[in-house]
């Protein structure tokens, strides 16, 4: 019988910061599979998120399938818009939400990894990380720096942390991100450079595959997944319209749950999918496949 066995890896899930997201979801099910789980949280959500831990908000979503809880072997600070900590500005690090917790950039990230574990000790990589400062502003009316700065956290951060974290992973290791259709559709609303954020991601997510696979022998894929009412994506403020126009098109119907992209999530990151890497999945309920609006609603 064929099941995910993730059982003595150990995967980096970059950007939770509450039980809401894909990443969660994704941290969940890598741990059903067996894998240990340490996780990268944006500094200022640092706090919030060990204070939701440590007071027990969020045990109910923690709970495994034995019962057993979602354990963190390390939650470490990481804002992925800097490389280094040399990159952040001044008044980024002094700022009383950043101050007290270290280095929290993709580099410091890394340097902890290493001494924390040792030599090599990374099996798995998942990026769940996208932030847009004016994602409400329409693409036309976006400003370079807000531009710029989407592509940079959402596309670029991938970029730094293969070249960061391949050395630390195990040959055979797979990296893996989160994307959207707006990256090859117009999805009004979606805004911010987002949407240029995701196509360089994915492209990226080709490239990489290739120089990655062929330096470290590790693998690069992407989840291009539906729309999900996470509290990040509130930040879209057309969320719920985003949820419910793709349940109405989609082949089906059924609005997508967090654990769907959970469960491909592992897959992907198991040697059950040692053979797939520079593919972006799909797991949107088909609605990528559709060339036409249904302008019925979903049948019963």
């Amino acid at each position: 019988m064929l099941s995910i066995d993730l059982k003595g890896k150990r995967a980096l899930v970059a950007g939770v910061a509450d039980d809401g997201g894909f990443g969660f979801a994704i941290a969940k099910s890598l741990a059903e599979a067996g894998a240990s789980v340490v996780v990268g949280t944006w500094p200022p959500a640092l706090t919030i998120f060990n204070n939701l831990l440590e007071r027990g908000k969020i045990d109910e979503s923690r709970r495994l399938s034995d019962g057993s809880l979602l354990q963190f072997e390390k939650i470490y600070p990481l804002d992925a818009a800097y490389d280094t900590l040399e990159d952040a500005p001044e008044d980024v690090r002094a700022s009383k939400r950043y101050k007290d917790t270290g280095d929290f950039s993709i580099q410091g990230m890394a340097a902890q990894l290493g001494a924390d574990f040792g030599a090599q000790p990374l099996d798995i990589v998942v990026h769940s990380l996208a932030n847009g400062s004016e994602v409400k502003k329409p693409l036309i009316e976006t400003s370079r720096a807000g531009y710029l700065s989407a592509v940079g956290v959402s596309a670029y951060s991938l970029v730094s942390m293969v070249s960061r974290l391949s050395p630390l992973m195990k040959k055979g290791g797979s990296f893996l991100s989160l994307t959207y259709m707006a990256s090859e559709r117009a999805i009004p609303g979606y805004g911010g450079g987002m949407s240029s954020a995701k196509a360089a991601l994915e492209s990226d997510t080709r490239v990489l595959a290739f120089e990655a696979g062929r330096k470290y022998g590790v693998r690069v894929n992407s989840i291009s997944a539906g729309p999900w009412a996470s509290r990040a994506a509130s930040a879209i403020g057309i969320i719920q319209k985003m949820v419910e126009y793709c349940s109405a098109n989609s082949p089906l119907t059924e609005p997508l749950r967090a654990d769907e992209v959970g469960s491909v999530a592992a897959f992907l990151s198991s040697d059950l999918a040692a053979g797939i890497t520079g593919t972006i999945v799909y797991v949107d309920k088909g609605y990528h496949s559709m060339g036409m609006a249904v302008t019925e609603g979903p049948s019963a």
